[in-house]
C-alpha cells in the first residue's frame, strides 16, 4: 500500500471498565493495586485507579494493526507516557487513538498516534514504524 504523509490510518475509542484492568492484571502479572483499589490509588496520591500504561501502549498499537493488512511487518514501536488514564468505577474510561502518516521513505513510514483520555494526552512521542 502506499502512504501519504497526512493520510489518516486508523481512528478508534476504546473503552475501558474496571473488569478491563482486573482481566489485564490477569494477562500481564501486573497486581499493583493501584490499577483496582481506589484506597490504594488515594493513599499515594493519585486521582483514582489508573489504567496500566502497558494496556494504554498495547490498545494504540492495536488500533493501528487492526486497520493495516496483516502481512504488514512492524519495524519499531515506541512512545512515552504524559498522563494516567482514570478508570471511573462506574462510567470507566475513553481511550482515543488517531493514527496518521507522519513521515516515508524508501523502506518504512512512520504512523504517529495522538492517543487521548479526555482532554489530555496520554502517550506522547507515540511512533510506529511499518515496512513499505
Amino acid at each position: 500500500m502506499a502512504y501519504s504523509i497526512g493520510d489518516v490510518i486508523a481512528e478508534r475509542t476504546v473503552h475501558l471498565t474496571r473488569e478491563s484492568l482486573v482481566r489485564y492484571a490477569g494477562a500481564s502479572g501486573d497486581f499493583n493495586p493501584i490499577h483496582y483499589r481506589d484506597d490504594v490509588a488515594a493513599s499515594v496520591g493519585l486521582p483514582g485507579v489508573l489504567a496500566h500504561g502497558m494496556l494504554t501502549m498495547g490498545i494504540a498499537s492495536s488500533v493501528v494493526v487492526a486497520a493495516l493488512d496483516p502481512q504488514t511487518r512492524i519495524l519499531d514501536y515506541g512512545v512515552r507516557f504524559t498522563k494516567p488514564v482514570v478508570v471511573d468505577p462506574e462510567h470507566g474510561a475513553d481511550v482515543n487513538v488517531l493514527a496518521t502518516i507522519g513521515a516515508v521513505d524508501e523502506t518504512a513510514a512512520r504512523v504517529d498516534l495522538k492517543v487521548t483520555f479526555g482532554e489530555a494526552t496520554v502517550l506522547v512521542k507515540a511512533q510506529l514504524r511499518i515496512a513499505v
